[in-house]
């Protein structure tokens, strides 16, 4: 049987269950948000919308405080910098703990084959990253989720009170991880 994670990934027990991405939209409160976070959380640092040295600067700064509170810190893009793994599409992941982006059974498929090991399967719901975008919905996440040998994280609208509603308790939001009422 294939093992579930890479060689790095097996030290440690899972999957953060709680999963906080930046954007340029929770910027300004992503030190309260980290802080909210429980102990052993995962934040991944996306910052698409910087420039490379305000990126670097600011993925610094915050990785700092990320792991002063024991959290998983996760690069997106294909910047070098020193992280616990990376994050993107299957074919763009790097070394460290592999998280991948998926859509639909075919995206899972190719991740899982990549050596992904945890897959981001998005959009749920509703989600100001994608207005009018197709959506999942619960059956719909449900049964691709299913279908995959490594953890999945459901991403897109998620919130604390979805994540109940999913019944899945691996999630991460953009949005819906504010800086009060998360855990």
């Amino acid at each position: 049987m294939r093992p579930r994670y890479n060689l790095p990934m097996r030290s440690r027990q899972s999957l953060p269950l709680l999963w906080l991405l930046s954007d340029a939209r929770n910027d300004a409160g992503l030190e309260d948000a980290l802080r909210a976070l429980p102990p052993g959380s995962g934040f991944v640092f996306r910052h698409y919308h910087l420039s490379s040295d305000q990126r670097r600067a600011r993925f610094e700064e915050l990785k700092a405080l990320a792991h002063s509170l024991g959290h998983t810190v996760i690069l997106a893009g294909e910047d070098q910098w020193e992280a616990d793994g990376r994050y993107g599409a299957p074919d763009q992941l790097g070394s460290g703990l592999r998280l991948a982006t998926a859509h639909d059974g075919a995206e899972i498929r190719r991740a899982v084959e990549a050596g992904a090991d945890g897959i981001f399967l998005s959009p749920v719901f509703p989600t100001a990253s994608h207005p009018g975008a197709h959506t999942l919905g619960a059956l719909g996440f449900e049964v691709l989720a299913q279908q995959s040998p490594v953890p999945i994280i459901a991403l897109g609208g998620m919130t604390k009170e979805r994540a109940e509603e999913l019944g899945w308790p691996r999630w991460g939001a953009i949005d819906g991880l504010g800086s009060t009422n998360i855990a």
